[in-house]
């Protein structure tokens, strides 16, 4: 009886340090999204003073998606706080997010590769990586898509 009332009062302990640091790690993921929104608005603003926008505006996206991949986590923390369940769904959305700006990053990395209609030094090798990288992270966005689907549709479980 006793031994069956440390167990409970040590599990309420732990439970409580749990939300305790999930909620440390809520403020400070709002913190940094907070700062990123931040920093992408002053590269945007600095942006503008040079006009051709190209540079600019891949690192004032590339920050936006990291912002909205923060936001993701976020919410994955939050759910878990709620229910202390952990929820495969957003991880999956978190790294559909990640692929999905990672070939935007290569995109644009692309157009900037050739200059005035010549190849740069190095120019075959990197495009010929580039479209290795992008074929394979378009494979596993096909896969992700493919699994937050079967997830949606599969009954949902309260196991642990």
């Amino acid at each position: 009886m006793a031994e069956e009332r440390s167990r409970t009062h040590i599990g309420d302990y732990l439970t409580r340090a749990e939300t305790a640091i999930y909620s440390i790690l809520a403020v400070l993921l709002c913190i940094t999204a907070l700062a990123a929104i931040a920093g992408a608005g002053k590269q945007l603003w600095d942006g503008l003073s040079h006009w051709p926008l190209v540079l600019e505006t891949l690192a004032v996206l590339n920050q936006l998606l990291i912002v909205l991949m923060l936001v993701e986590i976020l919410h994955t923390v939050r759910v878990s706080i709620r229910s202390h369940f952990l929820v495969t769904e957003p991880f999956l959305v978190i790294g559909l997010i990640a692929s999905i700006r990672r070939m935007l990053v290569i995109t644009l990395e692309m157009a900037t590769l050739s200059k005035d209609g010549k190849w740069v030094a190095d120019g075959s090798s990197v495009f010929r990586a580039s479209l290795i990288e992008l074929g394979l992270l378009g494979s596993l966005v096909l896969v992700l898509v493919f699994s937050i689907t079967l997830l949606r549709r599969a009954p949902a479980s309260n196991e642990v």
